[in-house]
């Protein structure tokens, strides 16, 4: 439970139909299982003491008595376990039989989950006998000496974990219009454990899933869904114990369907709480809710799931290519709409041969053909400096060339020598002066190039050199509309290589992929040997680092700690645990001071979830302190090397 994640699992049992003694033990060896997996939310089939398909023995009297009796046997198998446990069964009360999940820990029944909505078509006939529960919960007797709560409206809150509130619903629940789990997840539930028994036909898998991950994505909720398998009667249908667990729209894990197999997955509880407080549009309601406590030993889960290291680039190749041609487009329709409204028909944009100023002149040439307008109308302007080296400048000449948008060249050098001697600074000295008087010059020369078109300057830094503060202020930080001002350089990357895989132009790609394979270079101090000498990455350091920790800070609200063990865990093998602390620090430190840079940014598309606009999503003070970030990974670096 260490960062809020926590372990659970859903399970199906091979049951033997009407015999609760059998299947009791089934379900223990499964509890025991899950314990060894030090899961702590273990979910069972709907009726799985009995069997889901007793047909009209569900009215048969011993049926129904032994099936309490196994209830009972089974949650004293509970104590000492640090878990709950939903299992299902039939329930008689007040003359009444119910379809419930019974909430086991610590020993006891905790409390009974009613079944809501009650299907009685095609193949289900429910109705002939359970009757739906009351969503307000009432004392129902066990025993003589146990009674516990029956409602709908439970919620089980774990006395160590503020933030875990978990609540039931059961199979059809999900399937209609207005689920149990909305008002669940309004009341304050963050994980809906769904006890079903959905019989596999041709194609409803797909729709399954899709309904349990579409659950978990609205609620902003872990969803654990599990399912009747291999054991129910085959009289008429088949159950496949598909189970599944999902958070927040992903699957987490899904077990292959007609093996009864069980599926494990930690759900973040820490993350879905923070998605919830920053939608001021989820609004909590809960009327009629009873809180159940109970008690979990706080413990160090162990990672499993799948841990993104790209988490802006997509891993599935078709989905990556959309992605891109997604990204592309807003990128290019919000150049377009700018263009249209202030009357342009010039573009002016810095061309240096490296991968963010080639994504911005390829979306400026897509806007311009939107717009139906002439290519030459872009002045694509290439600025030779004293870093400039002959493969960057090659790459830019021909790239405008090959895109047919006016090329223009503008060596600079002479310009800044002469600024440099009205300031007294000394060529030679390549400090932060040398550096940033030459990104200012060209962006002087971009301005008045659009002044003299009546034109606008487009702007070509990415959002991860805006997340570090890399850019120089009223240098390259500056222009009239930034296109990739919410693009992350990761993604940069893949949507250059899109595009030339995409082009059909076999000497334009051959530019695109040169591009690709320079190292990524302001190119603002002097070459070594004809080669590249200041590369970034060397510097700030490796992007896909800074962008892992830009997603999980700017999406999630992660601190340090967290931030840490899950790079630590998705890099494994590629960066030490001091490697990752370092450029950890570098990240918080920038990130923190460079915010005055981003407070006066141009405007520009947002295309993803994450944004620094500081008119959108990114609403942060110029002079906020980082100290409390700062300290907390100091404590880090002094457990290393035992987290590391």
């Amino acid at each position: 439970m260490k960062n809020g994640f926590i372990k659970v699992a859903a399970v199906t049992p091979k049951v033997r139909v009407a015999d609760p003694v059998s299947n009791k033990q089934a379900i223990i060896e499964k509890i025991e299982e899950a314990e060894r997996q030090r899961a702590v939310a273990v979910v069972f089939p709907e009726l799985c003491i009995t069997g889901y398909t007793c047909g009209d023995l569900f009215l048969m009297e011993p049926l129904l008595t032994q099936a309490k009796e196994v209830l009972l046997d089974i949650a004293a198998e509970t104590n000492g376990k640090n878990m709950l446990v939903f299992v299902g069964l039939p329930f008689a009360w007040k003359g009444r039989l119910y379809n419930v999940a019974a909430v086991l820990g610590n020993g006891a029944v905790l409390g009974l989950v009613p079944k809501t909505c009650i299907p009685n078509y095609n193949e289900f006939y429910e109705g002939r006998y359970f009757t739906p529960g009351r969503q307000e919960a009432e004392e129902v007797a066990l025993t003589e000496e146990i009674k516990v709560p029956m409602g709908s409206h439970l919620l089980f809150c774990a006395d160590s974990i503020p933030e875990l509130k978990i609540a039931v619903e059961i199979c059809e629940d999900v399937w209609i219009p207005a689920p149990p789990s909305i008002s669940h997840a309004l009341a304050g539930a963050n994980l809906i454990v769904n006890l079903s028994a959905s019989d596999e036909i041709t194609g409803k898998d797909r729709y399954r899933k899709n309904l349990v991950e579409g659950q978990s994505a609205r609620l902003i909720c872990g969803y654990v869904y599990a399912s009747a398998g291999d054991g129910e009667s085959t009289q008429d249908v088949v159950y496949s114990g598909h189970n599944m667990i999902a958070e927040n729209g992903i699957m987490i894990a899904e077990a292959e369907r007609f093996c009864n197999q069980s599926v494990y997955g930690e759900i973040d509880i820490q993350r879905l709480t923070g998605q919830r407080r920053r939608m001021s549009t989820f609004t909590g309601q809960t009327d009629n809710y009873r809180e159940i406590p109970f008690h979990l030993k706080k413990e160090v889960t162990e990672l499993t799931r799948f841990v993104d290291p790209s988490p802006f680039v997509p891993g599935k190749t078709e989905e990556r290519k959309k992605r891109c041609e997604e990204i592309l487009s807003i990128q290019s329709m919000g150049l377009k709409k700018r263009l249209e409204h202030t009357g342009c028909s010039h573009a002016v944009i810095g061309i240096s041969g490296g991968l963010d100023s080639t994504l911005a002149l390829l979306v400026t040439v897509r806007a311009f053909d939107l717009l139906g307008l002439e290519r030459k109308g872009i002045h694509a302007v290439t600025m030779p400096g004293f870093g400039t080296t002959d493969r960057t400048y090659d790459n830019a000449v021909n790239l405008i060339r090959r895109l047919g948008t006016d090329f223009r060249e503008v060596d600079i050098k002479e310009a800044v020598r002469v600024h440099f001697r009205d300031i007294g600074h000394e060529e030679r000295q390549h400090d932060v002066t040398y550096e940033n008087g030459q990104a200012r010059e060209r962006t002087q020369i971009l301005m008045d190039i659009a002044n003299q078109e009546n034109g606008m300057v487009i702007g070509t830094g990415d959002m991860s050199e805006l997340a570090l503060g890399w850019a120089t202020y009223n240098g390259d930080h500056m222009s009239m509309y930034g296109v990739n001002a919410s693009v992350p350089k990761t993604l940069v990357r893949h949507l250059v290589r899109y595009y030339a895989d995409a082009c059909e132009n076999a000497e334009l790609k051959k530019i695109l992929l040169d591009i690709l394979d320079t190292p990524v270079s302001p190119e603002l101090l002097p070459p070594e040997d004809g080669k590249i000498s200041q590369k970034t990455e060397d510097i700030v350091g490796p992007y896909e680092l800074h962008d892992f920790f830009l997603y999980h800070m700017l999406r999630s609200g992660f601190g340090p700690g967290k931030i840490y063990r899950l790079a630590a865990y998705a890099f494994e093998g590629r960066y030490s645990g001091e490697v990752i602390l370092k450029w950890l620090k570098v990240f918080v430190r920038r990130f923190f001071s460079q915010q005055f840079k981003r407070s006066c940014l141009p405007d520009g598309p947002k295309v993803g979830t994450v944004a620094v606009s500081p008119r959108g999503d990114l609403r942060m003070p110029s002079d906020a302190s980082s100290a409390l970030w700062m300290a907390e990974i100091q404590e880090l670096e002094n457990l290393l090397p035992d987290i590391g």
